[in-house]
């Protein structure tokens, strides 16, 4: 029996079908995704602005948190444009590599914003538990360090996927049951066996994630207990409020990723299109709120804000 010849059985292109059983809706659909991903957009590129222009927001928490902003423009812009193009002109087409390079990025921010977001708690443990070694352990060669440890270890994890996606023959299978391309969704349209895909796609990624969410867990852990010791009813409020802010960006980061996965791996009597939508919702959703939360709550940010948008507008007036 001669071998299968893999290119051939490559298709040029996979067709994503959208939210299946709500194609009619899909214009209305793309109104509150299409708004949620502009004010994202316009979130994170005023966050940028403020850290990169204002001297004294260079700070290794800024530093993280501008990172971080970049993660969520690469996590919803990766995405978001497609499954608007798909909801309001129908173009569902989308080639092989396209495919694959879209499903390395979606997987790769959203490792990569994990990571980052460990390294703000470690910055707030140490900030907390020993605010004098602070500046000599979080300094900005440490900072430029973790972006790279975060690039490197997303890049390692996903990387294989794209190989262990090519190998996979397809038999005229191209339909993805979706709005975009995410790995297990691509496997499963393959003619063969993908049980390594299946481990690997699970085990890998998930285990990375879980370490650094016990890893965050136990910075903050520590970080409580520190708390209740400081006598100042002062500096343990503001420790909290500041700490308060991150504990809320991850919480909005992980607790819909979580849902997300495990509706889909064990939530079988969930209808399919709740599944997409949530899986939808997810991408642009984090990005939107992440600026919101530290605007809100963090008192340097609100000021920068006011005194570059506000301030400038109100001399204006007088004149």
């Amino acid at each position: 029996m001669p071998p299968f010849n893999l290119t051939s059985l490559t298709p040029a292109t996979f067709i994503l079908a959208g939210i299946l059983g709500m194609e009619k809706s899909h214009i209305w659909i793309s109104i509150p995704f299409c708004s949620i991903y502009l004010a994202a957009l316009l979130g994170n590129g005023v966050l940028l602005f403020i850290i990169r222009t204002e001297r004294s927001l260079h700070q290794p928490m800024y530093l993280f948190l501008s990172m971080l902003a970049i993660a969520d423009l690469m996590l919803s812009t990766t995405t978001v444009p497609k499954v608007l193009a798909l909801f309001w002109f129908r173009a569902g087409e989308i080639s092989f590599d396209a495919c694959l390079t879209q499903m390395f990025f979606l997987h790769f921010s959203f490792l990569a914003e994990s990571v980052i977001l460990l390294a703000m708690a470690f910055d707030r443990f140490v900030a907390i538990c020993y605010p004098l070694q602070h500046a000599a352990v979080l300094t900005q060669s440490a900072v430029v360090k973790t972006g790279l440890v975060a690039l490197l270890r997303s890049f390692c994890t996903i990387f294989p996927c794209i190989f262990l996606l090519k190998r996979l023959p397809f038999c005229g299978h191209n339909v993805i049951p979706h709005t975009y391309c995410e790995h297990m969704g691509i496997a499963r349209l393959a003619c063969a066996d993908i049980s390594i895909n299946v481990l690997y796609g699970l085990a890998v990624p998930f285990a990375a994630i879980v370490v650094d969410v016990i890893l965050i867990a136990v910075s903050y852990v520590l970080i409580l207990l520190a708390l209740f010791r400081v006598p100042s009813r002062t500096a343990r409020h503001k420790a909290f409020n500041t700490c308060g802010s991150h504990v809320c960006v991850i919480l909005l980061f992980y607790i819909p990723a979580f849902f997300t996965v495990l509706t889909h791996r064990f939530g079988r009597e969930i209808p399919h299109h709740i599944h997409i939508l949530l899986a939808n919702l997810y991408v642009p959703f984090p990005p939107l709120m992440n600026p919101v939360v530290y605007g809100v709550r963090t008192q340097q940010i609100k000021e920068k804000v006011m005194k570059v948008f506000i301030c400038p507008k109100s001399r204006l007036l007088q004149e």
